[in-house]
């Protein structure tokens, strides 16, 4: 069907954030493996261009049909919105592994995973904040008007309700 499912209930953000954990850690693990492996046989660029291009597809599908519970696969837009911040998450990966490139003559493996697991950590605590708050929000488009929730605080029209319910939870 490809469109998220509105009957399921969409995870708070600590359970969604131990699912993106799970997911995107896992994925992000065995990538940097993969990265490893293909570029001993090609450059490092390509190889982690390569190996992020198919992690990003295939965590976006987990994300969407788990971590975030939209309740079926991620549509064509959501692939897209996701890929923006996979790139960036590249471009940062990239930087990180020639800083290190630049500052240390020759660095061993296990120095190299660090660096590179450690900007991919970084970079994965954003792609959650805008995965949830942007890419897998529901019900954005569908507030037309100022909603006033119970407890007396102003939601406007086009916030996506993640963004409110961790600003309520401030």
């Amino acid at each position: 069907m490809g469109t998220q499912n509105q009957s399921q209930a969409a995870p708070g953000a600590c359970a969604a954030f131990a699912r993106f954990v799970l997911c995107g850690g896992g994925v992000g693990l065995a990538s940097s493996f993969a990265v490893a492996a293909l570029a001993a046989r090609i450059p490092w660029i390509l190889a982690n261009l390569l190996i992020t291009l198919l992690s990003t597809i295939l965590a976006t599908e987990l994300h969407a049909r788990f971590t975030f519970g939209a309740g079926g696969r991620a549509s064509r837009s959501q692939h897209v919105q996701s890929a923006g911040s996979a790139a960036t998450a590249y471009a940062v990966t990239c930087a990180a592994m020639l800083a290190l490139h630049l500052l240390v003559v020759t660095p061993g493996a296990m120095f190299e995973q660090a660096v590179y697991l450690t900007a991919s950590a970084l970079t994965g605590v954003a792609r959650f904040v805008v995965l949830r708050l942007v890419v897998f929000a529901r019900h954005r488009s569908q507030v037309a008007a100022v909603v006033r929730p119970s407890h007396g605080t102003v939601a406007h029209a086009g916030v996506p309700a993640g963004l409110a319910e961790l600003c309520r939870a401030a």
